[in-house]
């Protein structure tokens, strides 16, 4: 799959039966339906998160495609006292933060307990995929 924003190929990372598509180039996460859900662990808190912010305050950038079906994606705001714009796919097909964005949003959910998966997406995130032992080999897992 290739990130929305600088088309390079992304890897896919696995934790707990979840595989986030991360781009090394932008550092962009991508969450395929229903993932964001399972690092929550809690679907409707997970909604009032992703919903819980002013539309109003979602930023002027660039419309992304989704990678899925290329359809031009929405913009929503994370509820919190950071609120997060995101992108998010029309046809449901999934989520796309850039750099930085998701983890903003899991630390200032209070809903989210799961330490732990925060811990493992903040050393992703922050350090690169190089860290964890994840190399450009492993990229385009989905689309050889």
């Amino acid at each position: 799959m290739n990130c929305p924003v600088c088309k390079d190929a992304m890897i896919v990372l696995e934790y707990d039966h979840v595989e986030v598509d991360f781009c090394v180039s932008c550092k962009g996460v991508w969450l395929d339906a229903g993932e964001i859900e399972l690092l929550f662990g809690d679907a409707q808190a997970c909604r009032e998160v992703l919903k819980g912010g002013e539309r109003s305050q979602a930023k002027t950038e660039k419309t992304r495609r989704c990678p899925i079906c290329r359809r031009k994606m929405g913009k929503a705001v994370s509820g919190g006292k950071h609120g997060v714009t995101y992108d998010c796919c029309p046809a449901g097909d999934g989520l796309w933060f850039d750099e930085g964005e998701l983890n903003v949003v899991l630390s200032e959910s209070a809903a989210f307990a799961h330490k732990k998966i925060a811990a493992f997406l903040g050393d992703v995130f922050s350090e690169g995929p190089e860290r964890n032992g994840v190399t450009s080999s492993e990229e385009e897992r989905r689309n050889p």
